[in-house]
Formats: structure tokens, C-alpha cells, sequence
């Protein structure tokens, strides 16, 4: 099986259940499967202010999720147009992977969820990418032959999956939004397999 790590950050759950959607689209592809991790929260005032283990939920990304990985989506919530501290402090943490060159040729994607329509979703999208083009990846995102992409009201953009949560972060993922994030997955895992060469 070709694992895909599916990495996100999230604070009240909305981008938590995007990387569902988007699990469950890698697994739709035969030889396919998603590996879901997420990274602790960081503290102002000191490094560590999560236990080791969640107490529920995803595990902890390790470096070695990077090593494993023949793909990667990874996401965050939106924090002023660019990817929470917790996510950036995780890739802060990756020079010897990219010394080693770990990431390199492997297919990406992103996806980002905010409380505000124009939020800066696709700021956010952009500069999740940039870390991942530094370590060599292959940038995948969301062509228009996804017909939700084209009458999407809610989230949505080519650079990758987003969504809407409201100013209470109670909007639920819509279905343009869920079709989207399932979609990213399944081509994430179809390009995988295919510079794998296990697809012709």
C-alpha cells in the first residue's frame, strides 16, 4: 500500500474534519491509504504545553511520517493569512529532512479553513506551499474540471480545498467544500501511485 500522510492543525475542528474528507478520498483509490497526523499546540512562554500522546484524535506527526510518506496534504486554519504557529513550528523543525532531501519529488497538496469568507484563505494556501517547494515537493491543486470548484458559494480555490467556518466557527463543511476535499484526495493519492509507478 502507498501511505499518504495527511497532516493538519486544528483549533475548533473544521479543518480536522477536512482532513477526513480528504483521507477518505486517498482511499478510494486502490493501493491507497492515508496515514492522518496533527502537531501539538505550541506555547508562548515554553516549548512543550501538550502531553506526548493526545489524549484523543490523531497522533503527533514524527519525522519519520515525512520519511514514510509517498504524498502529503497538509493543512491549517488561517491566521492572518498564513499557516498557524503550531503547523510552522513543526516545519521550523525539519532542517535535517531537507538537508537529506526526504521531501523531494513527492506530490503535495493544501487546505485551510477560516472564520471569514475572504479571510485569507488563499494567502494561506500560498504560503503553506512554500516550505513544501524549499523541500523539493511536487505542488497538486484543484483543477477546474472539479464542477464544484465552479459553483462552489462557500469555500474552494485551485490552490487547494478551504472552507468557511463563520466568525463562531459553526458553519458546517459545505457539500461544494466536502466534494473538493475528496476530490484533492483522491488525485493526491492517483498522481502518488502514478510517479510510484504503480500506475500507467
Amino acid at each position: 500500500m502507498t501511505e499518504i500522510l495527511v497532516l493538519y492543525y486544528s483549533t475548533h475542528g473544521a479543518t480536522r474534519q477536512m482532513a477526513q474528507l480528504i483521507a477518505r478520498g486517498i482511499e478510494s483509490v486502490n493501493d491507497a491509504t492515508a496515514r492522518i497526523r496533527t502537531v501539538p499546540r505550541v506555547s508562548t512562554v515554553c516549548e512543550a504545553s501538550e502531553p506526548t500522546i493526545p489524549d484523543a484524535g490523531a497522533p503527533y506527526v514524527e519525522l519519520k511520517d515525512l520519511q514514510e510518506c509517498a504524498a502529503l496534504a497538509l493543512g491549517s486554519p488561517t491566521r492572518f493569512g498564513n499557516m498557524a504557529a503550531p503547523m510552522k513550528y513543526f516545519w521550523d523543525s525539519t532542517i535535517a529532512e531537507w538537508l537529506q532531501g526526504t521531501l523531494i519529488g513527492k506530490p503535495a497538496s493544501v487546505f485551510t479553513s477560516s472564520g471569514t469568507l475572504h479571510g485569507g484563505n488563499e494567502s494561506t494556501l500560498l504560503t503553506m506551499m512554500l516550505p513544501l517547494l524549499h523541500h523539493g515537493m511536487i505542488i497538486v491543486g484543484t483543477p477546474y474540471s472539479e464542477n464544484a470548484l465552479m459553483s462552489t458559494t462557500s469555500g474552494g480555490t485551485p490552490y487547494g480545498p478551504s472552507h468557511w467556518a463563520g466568525t463562531e466557527s459553526n458553519k458546517p463543511v459545505s457539500d461544494a467544500e466536502r466534494q473538493l476535499c475528496i476530490a484533492t484526495g483522491k488525485r493526491l493519492a492517483e498522481i502518488a501511485l502514478k510517479l510510484a509507478g504503480d500506475v500507467q
